[in-house]
C-alpha cells in the first residue's frame, strides 16, 4: 500500500506531498490564481503514468539485456466534461539497437506498467473526513 500525505497552508494553491522518503510540491499555474511553483494534479498523474513506463522498459530491457539506450514517454491527459470521459494520450520513443520483435514487446510490456494498469482498471476511491 502506498500512503502519501498532501498539505495546503495559508500560500494560496502551494500543497506539500509527502511520502515516507520524499517531499515534492505541488501548485497551480498563475493563470488559476496559483504560483506555479510545482506541477498542477493533471501534471503529477501524467508524469506518474510517464515514469512508471520509463522504468518498467529500462528494468524489463536490462533484464533481457537488450541494447535499450534511452526511452522517452509524454503524456497527455485531456478531461471532457461533456462526455464524463478522460482521455490518456502516451507515445513511447525507444532509442537504442533494437528488433521489431523487441520493440513489439517492449509496447506490450509498457502496458503492463504498474500505473497503467491501476489506470486502465476500475478505480473505488473512498473518502472519509476527520476532525481536527
Amino acid at each position: 500500500m502506498t500512503k502519501i500525505t498532501a498539505h495546503i497552508g495559508t500560500q494560496l494553491y502551494r500543497t506539500e506531498i509527502k511520502s515516507p522518503n520524499h517531499i515534492l510540491i505541488a501548485d497551480e499555474p498563475e493563470s488559476n490564481g496559483g504560483s506555479d511553483l510545482g506541477f498542477d494534479s493533471k501534471e503529477l498523474l501524467a508524469s506518474s503514468l510517464a515514469a512508471c513506463s520509463c522504468i518498467t522498459l529500462r528494468m524489463y530491457a536490462n533484464r533481457k539485456e537488450w541494447n535499450l539506450t534511452d526511452v522517452k514517454v509524454e503524456v497527455t491527459v485531456d478531461r471532457d466534461p461533456s462526455e464524463n470521459k478522460t482521455k490518456i494520450e502516451r507515445i513511447i520513443q525507444l532509442f537504442g539497437d533494437l528488433d521489431a520483435d523487441q520493440r513489439a514487446r517492449l509496447l506490450a510490456i509498457a502496458n503492463k506498467c504498474p500505473i497503467h494498469l491501476i489506470l486502465s482498471n476500475s478505480i473505488e476511491i473512498n473518502t472519509e473526513l476527520h476532525q481536527e
